[in-house]
């Protein structure tokens, strides 16, 4: 649902959201179905409180901005890899990759060899 020519001002509200929670995005991106961010986080807050206020937040812009988009949802889960400063580069390259790189791997399919290769044994409760 996240269509083309919606994405960059979601990105910039989504900037807008990390930057008053005080936690800095490096670099966002996604397809239709889900979004990367590259953020650095304060060591005061959770992972898990730092997605659920990017979510919230995002959402309700969402379903005002785009109204013909009520069935609106994030998925329930998400997904958090750190990475060191040594890949940053790396990441940002992957990250504006996505278009491309998933006409080659459903994301899905993407993240269970992510998962593999990196020996993650279960995926997230509730599947991808």
């Amino acid at each position: 649902m996240l269509y083309k020519e919606m994405r960059t001002p979601l990105f910039s509200y989504i900037h807008g959201i990390a930057k008053n929670i005080g936690c800095g995005i490096i670099k966002t991106g996604g397809v239709e179905d889900h979004v990367h961010i590259l953020i650095k986080i304060q060591p005061d807050l959770s992972i898990s409180e730092i997605v659920m206020k990017l979510k919230a937040n995002s959402s309700k812009w969402i379903h005002e901005t785009y109204p013909n988009l009520s069935d609106f949802a994030w998925q329930a889960g998400f997904s958090c890899f750190s990475v060191s400063e040594s890949v940053k580069e790396d990441v940002i390259k992957y990250i504006d990759s996505q278009e491309k790189h998933h006409r080659r791997f459903p994301f899905e399919q993407e993240l269970k060899m992510f998962y593999d290769k990196n020996n993650v044994s279960q995926l997230p409760a509730g599947g991808l």
